[in-house]
């Protein structure tokens, strides 16, 4: 393992004692880079492993939805854990509350985490090590290359880190070892979690449902990687912006959650001889877009306000809020997509129904959203509320920079100047409509309702 896939959060003397593994956004028990350097130290120290997740009763504004497909995935990784001899904990509760208690309670004596960008998740280790005297290390396992690897600082756009990217990939795209079984156990190990009563303890909206045509889990999500590196991803670069067939790879729950690990997908991508132009497309995608957006919110800690626009793009925005709206529509209109546009409403109805809007779609639904709002400020509000809230995958750095790339030309340039969207891209139901066939759409959204 490359350590500069690590980084220390914070300093602490060296003591024997048991390994802690608090695991947040990377939630698997294989391809773990994470978990395989936090067993690799306790190795070295004869000492037990031990991972810890800690659950939040609420979160931004995931629902019932989000957190179901996440606890039935934890349950996959407290037993694939068991396989290996390291137990699982589950503490529900605030992180920086529970975290320094259960460090104090197994006299832990190293901490390590998951890399994530979020503010709340960087306060959150910033409260933890403000109470802990151990070593506190962070690694990136989410990303092929790490985030503070890949640059220094927020870059501009896809064109100025794909060739940081590229230039590093050869280093840093390299092959899992194996999860070993942990020979060092706790003395009294858990009595194991209680996923039933844990779940009744979420205070979050139950009105969101489960999806059902996509199962949680490594196990599944493994499955539908094999189904994808099959004629849908050679058919990848022809299909993936149609949404009336099925051209993408329906793994970025997967991701977003951690149940699969993006260097494993882009490795079997690799290893399919896949034609060339496809499997460009696809890992264009998966890396230098994904990695984007973790660069985004790492080096932006305003990448949810109109503050973390480029200067650009708030000019213009600022310049035009005052232009009248053709359309005007109340939140509760948007989420019930109820509007005069039928392919929005598609759209809308489509993430409400499956938790996941097909990709090229999300670009003309947020930006339909700035062109109805009063102003740029409330159609980003409007855009990530509903997104974190039916999305799997909301709450997440790459729903972040699509929506600033779609409201706020984060990523992108200065184009033509019109009304409302000043020199924002634009896009309309027009150039849709050339793009694929929009009554299609609408008829596959209805016929799965």
């Amino acid at each position: 393992m490359d350590h500069r896939r690590v980084r220390i959060l914070k300093p602490g003397k060296e003591k024997k004692g048991v390994v802690v593994y608090w695991m947040s956004r990377d939630q698997r028990a294989h391809d773990n880079w994470t978990l395989l350097f936090a067993q690799k130290i306790s190795l070295a120290s004869h000492a037990p492993l031990v991972v810890v997740f800690c659950l939040v009763p609420r979160f931004l504004d995931a629902t019932a939805r989000q957190y179901l497909f996440m606890l039935k995935g934890l349950q996959e990784v407290e037993n694939d854990l068991a396989t290996k001899n390291v137990p699982f904990f589950l503490l529900p509760g605030s992180p920086e509350k529970e975290i320094p208690v259960f460090l104090k309670h197994y006299d832990a004596s190293q901490l390590v985490t998951d890399f994530d960008p979020l503010r709340i998740k960087q306060a959150w280790k910033k409260k933890v090590g403000e109470k802990i005297s151990i070593p506190f290390r962070e690694v990136d396992a989410h990303n092929i290359v790490p985030c503070w690897i890949a640059s220094p600082k927020q870059e501009y756009g896809a064109h100025t880190l794909r060739p940081k990217i590229r230039r590093l990939l050869p280093e840093f795209l390299t092959s899992f070892p194996k999860l070993q079984k942990h020979p060092y156990r706790l003395t009294t190990l858990p009595q194991g979690n209680n996923w039933k009563q844990i779940s009744n303890t979420l205070m979050v909206d139950h009105t969101v449902p489960e999806v059902t045509w996509l199962k949680p889990g490594g196990v599944a999500a493994k499955k539908v990687l094999l189904d994808f590196l099959g004629s849908p991803l050679a058919d990848y670069g022809r299909m993936r912006n149609d949404p009336t067939q099925n051209g993408q790879s329906q793994l970025s729950p997967y991701l977003h959650f951690g149940q699969l690990s993006a260097q494993r997908v882009a490795l079997e991508v690799v290893g399919r001889n896949a034609p060339p132009a496809a499997e460009e497309a696809f890992l264009e995608e998966l890396i230098v877009r994904r990695e984007l957006a973790d660069n985004f919110c790492f080096y932006n800690a305003s990448y949810d306000s109109f503050k973390g626009f480029p200067r650009w793009a708030q000019v213009t925005l600022h310049d035009h809020r005052k232009d009248p709206r053709a359309y005007s529509y109340t939140l509760k209109e948007l989420e019930n997509a109820r509007t005069h546009d039928d392919l929005w409403n598609a759209a809308q109805t489509e993430m409400i129904v499956k938790g996941k809007m097909h990709g090229y779609l999300r670009m003309y639904w947020a930006k339909k959203i700035l062109e109805w709002a009063e102003n740029p400020e409330q159609a980003l509000r409007t855009a990530l509320y509903l997104n974190d809230k039916y999305e799997l995958d909301g709450r997440d750095p790459n729903g972040y920079a699509g929506i600033a790339w779609s409201i706020g030309g984060v990523h992108d340039r200065p184009w033509k100047e019109r009304g409302i969207f000043g020199k924002i891209r634009y896009m309309s139901y027009q150039g849709m409509n050339s793009k694929f066939n929009i009554t299609g759409y609408i008829k596959k959204v209805i016929e799965n309702k």
